[in-house]
């Protein structure tokens, strides 16, 4: 049986590694599109796949390391905000780490099923929450946009279904995925044991 990297080689191709997952993350970020009957500001897209990977393979660290990359590249590249950007990065990390943690716990489908379940649930209360009192006042101050009286129904009817759907979408697409890969994954967990 052939030893398993170590060293500075192997943090070179996991740099790499987490390196592409975070331009491929940020490709998908821009291949976005809005949901009928919510706020077209807020768009579903994809890009928290490749930092699900990262976090699989790796470690939920490298997940979020994904995470604020895309979101850096995405802000430098297609002059994003830094609102959204911030939101987009707690909304990735709140996600993934429900989902990464259980996984390397258990090692299961079972468990990647529940984890992108608990990190739907999770997201979305905690995008809530964090919408009403921090996000949408940073709007309104730094973008001049007044959301007043507004802002509750917008959380309710229009942030926390956004991010249940965006949860489900993400989580119908990624099992396929993941299920494809699995048996490289249980190789490269066997190959590190």
């Amino acid at each position: 049986m052939m030893k398993p990297r170590t060293g500075p080689s192997s943090q070179l191709l996991k740099l790499i590694v987490i390196a592409l997952f975070g331009s491929i993350s940020t490709v998908l970020m821009l291949l976005n599109f809005p949901l009928p009957m919510l706020p077209g500001f807020l768009k579903v897209d994809f890009s928290e796949i490749p930092a699900l990977l990262a976090a699989l393979l790796f470690s939920p660290l490298a997940g979020v390391a994904v995470e604020l990359l895309k979101n850096a590249l995405h802000l430098v590249l297609a002059g994003g905000e830094p609102v959204g950007a911030a939101a987009n990065f707690v909304a990735g990390v709140i996600f993934i780490l429900p989902v990464s943690l259980l996984y390397h716990k258990f090692k299961s489908v079972k468990s990647i099923v529940s984890g992108l379940a608990t990190g739907t649930i999770i997201m979305a209360i905690a995008l809530s929450v964090l919408n009403y009192f921090v996000f949408l006042p940073l709007y309104s101050m730094f973008m001049g946009i007044d959301f007043g009286s507004e802002t509750l129904m917008l959380v309710v009817a229009g942030i926390l279904p956004f991010n249940v759907i965006k949860g489900i979408f993400i989580s119908v697409l990624f099992v396929p995925v993941f299920l494809k890969l699995k048996p490289w994954f249980d190789h490269k967990r066997l190959s590190t044991t």
